[in-house]
């Protein structure tokens, strides 16, 4: 045998499986494009097709629910099926739902479309992951590839506010469905050519009834989650998480009993995994959290129009980019377990700064504490993606994917239930005691739910009771936002000093490289002639 072959004991990715990569970026890139204009195409789509309340929040919730819920299922069956197959089928079935949502006639049309939509996206996520597992198997070629695979999904979240205004400036809302067919329609023609096919040939059947207890764990639990958001602390929304917390354990009863389980739970058995999971759902709980609230105090504090507040979101998306392309550099000098906490850290001072907003015109300061925390937490989320999904066996790559994103999805929805009900119990506290005596007692009351209502009563009041309404909830919003930003830094700066001591063995990309190399020299020297 060669040693310069031996040598190679990680085979590199070509030119073929960097182009593979493009194509995989197709579909993360729409799926967050889409996500994003459709709050945009919301008040035009409802007027269109006479949505009521309730069915506006069923199109707003509907695609993530169906997403989140089916991403474990379909991540196992792209194991057991082939990933490339899994995918060009998610891809058809994106595409025709897209249609479908762009030329609904109703609103429970378009509510079947988008959940068509959620189950499609559920096929793609977990399989482009896998097949970037499978693509590169260099560390450091895997690393990049995430964080290029994760800089398009960023890339597409930035992208939505400025691609879905153009589009619903000159054309009817459902263009902008339209939009991501075309790129769908390239990815089941050059898919075939470009992707390897992978499946694990020793997998069993799909078991239906573990299936049927995912869902019924998952989607309860987002539900009421979402719900708690939305509404506070009600009994339905609590009940329903309950409800998916006793399914959730009889699901992980019955996969502990199967030989060919839905969901491998070997995975967690691994430190490494289980850490790396444990990061990325507390990165998403807090990230969904603090976005969410620094959005509304763009919006509803600083009097910014949605389009104007996305465009001052942008910078923060920019910095996340950059940060998933120079995660992977940092990981080639230093162990990954110090570029986590360092970006943990960095993540920690721009919430610090969060926590630092008194006035109610504190833009820059925003914006700069959106970009460092947004910044900061790119170098965890590229690494520990990579973790994930290195740690776990190539035939189990569709599952780890799987579980990475549905950590991801339950990390962005408890963030906004938690760190919502914080920033709402300091609101409430501190608007009590602060409306002034000439505000009306029926707008006291308004306010007293939140800062949206507080500035819709505020638009029917005279102009004094108005300004001295909005002077008072803009204060107790503004306050209700430096707490949560300060739990979320307490908690990050936490999550620091964990992970420098939890994955503190797992060696620089460098590092396992030349070990990989020094290990299959030998086996080359013995079968040289």
């Amino acid at each position: 045998m060669d040693n310069n072959i031996a040598n190679e004991a990680v085979p590199r990715a070509g030119r073929r499986e960097w182009v593979g990569l493009a194509v995989l970026a197709l579909p993360t890139l729409l799926l967050s494009l889409d996500l994003s204009v459709l709050y945009l195409a919301l008040p035009s789509l409802s007027a269109d097709l006479g949505a009521g309340a309730t069915q506006q929040l069923w199109i707003i919730d509907i695609y993530s629910f169906m997403l989140a819920g089916f991403l474990v299922t379909m991540g196992t069956l792209g194991d057991r099926i082939g990933r490339r197959r899994l995918l060009l089928i998610g891809a058809a079935a994106f595409g025709a739902a897209s249609v479908l949502a762009a030329y609904s006639a109703s609103a429970g049309m378009l509510i079947a479309a988008l959940a068509i939509l959620g189950v499609a996206g559920a096929t793609l996520m977990p399989s482009t992951m896998a097949l970037i597992r499978n693509m590169f198997e260099n560390p450091r070629q895997m690393g990049t590839a995430i964080g290029v695979w994760m800089s398009c999904f960023m890339g597409g979240m930035a992208l939505g506010p400025l691609v879905g205004g153009m589009l619903l400036e000159r054309f009817w809302w459902g263009s902008a469905f339209l939009l991501g067919v075309p790129f769908m329609a390239l990815l089941l023609v050059v898919g075939p050519v470009l992707l390897p096919e992978y499946r694990d040939e020793n997998a069993g059947r799909l078991d239906l009834f573990s299936v049927a207890l995912s869902l019924a764990a998952i989607l309860p639990a987002i539900y009421g989650l979402k719900e708690l958001a939305r509404n506070g602390w009600e009994a339905p929304p609590a009940l329903a998480i309950v409800v998916g917390v006793v399914f959730g354990a009889a699901f992980v009863r019955r996969q502990r009993r199967l030989a060919d389980p839905l969901l491998d739970l070997s995975l967690f058995a691994d430190r490494s995994f289980s850490t790396a999971l444990g990061i990325m759902l507390l990165a998403g709980v807090v990230m969904g959290g603090a976005t969410l609230l620094a959005a509304l105090y763009l919006q509803s504090v600083l009097g910014l129009s949605p389009l104007r507040a996305g465009l001052w979101l942008l910078p923060q998306n920019v910095a996340m980019v950059a940060g998933f392309l120079v995660a992977p550099r940092l990981a080639r000098r230093f162990r990954p377990a110090y570029v986590v906490a360092a970006g943990l850290v960095i993540a920690a001072g721009g919430l610090l700064l969060l926590g630092r907003v008194y006035g109610t015109d504190d833009l820059a300061v925003v914006v700069g504490g959106l970009v460092l925390a947004n910044g900061g937490i790119a170098l965890p989320m590229a690494l520990v993606a990579n973790l994930i999904l290195g740690l776990a066996p190539p035939e189990k790559a569709g599952s780890a994917a799987a579980i990475s994103e549905t950590g991801g999805e339950f990390g962005v929805a408890l963030g906004v239930a938690t760190l919502g009900s914080i920033a709402t119990a300091v609101y409430r506290d501190r608007i009590a005691d602060a409306i002034p005596s000439d505000v009306p007692a029926a707008a006291a009351r308004a306010a007293h739910e939140g800062i949206a209502a507080a500035v819709s009563a505020a638009g029917r009041l005279p102009a004094g009771p108005a300004a001295d309404l909005l002077g008072a909830a803009r204060e107790a919003f503004t306050a209700g936002l430096n707490a949560a930003a300060s739990v979320g830094a307490v908690l990050f700066l936490s999550l620091a000093v964990l992970a420098a001591i939890l994955l503190r063995h797992v060696p620089s990309y460098e590092a396992d490289e030349e070990a990989d190399k020094t290990e299959a020299t030998p086996m080359a020297v013995e079968s040289s002639p």
